[in-house]
């Protein structure tokens, strides 16, 4: 199975991007889901978490994790007359996960921060392969 996961940190943000890829190949091989995928993995601050937390999701205040599939991408807001490359494969979307949210996270459960990370890219692949929760 051919994966692309691009791992996009701000500087200040310590994150193990070969734990992140190798979490994803995990889910992605529970889920039997073969042949070229990408996703992207946004680690960020609670300032630009809070940004797509209220301009994208419409709630307010910053969160944990985030994930916008590029299945439910408004089809004019993408670019027209664009052919996208098979080798490009299937392209699941983006998950946003907030640094200092996962840090909070991990010290109140007495948990590594890395830990914390890889269930919250987990859990924001998962809505990006179609599970939800209510």
């Amino acid at each position: 199975m051919s994966i692309k996961v691009f791992v996009k940190a701000d500087g200040k943000y310590p994150v193990d991007r070969k734990r992140i890829r190798t979490r994803v190949g995990l889910v992605l091989a529970e889920k039997r889901i073969s042949g070229p995928v990408q996703v992207s993995v946004w680690i960020v601050g609670d300032r630009k978490m809070t940004y797509y937390n209220e301009n994208f999701k419409k709630h307010a205040g910053t969160t944990d994790v985030l994930s916008f599939p590029y299945s439910e991408l408004d089809p004019e807001s993408r670019t027209p007359g664009f052919i996208m490359s098979p080798e490009l494969g299937l392209i699941l979307g983006d998950i946003i996960i907030s640094y200092p949210e996962a840090r909070k996270r991990a010290m109140k459960r007495g948990k590594m921060v890395d830990e914390v990370v890889d269930f919250l890219v987990e859990h924001g692949l998962r809505h990006l392969t179609g599970e939800h929760h209510d």
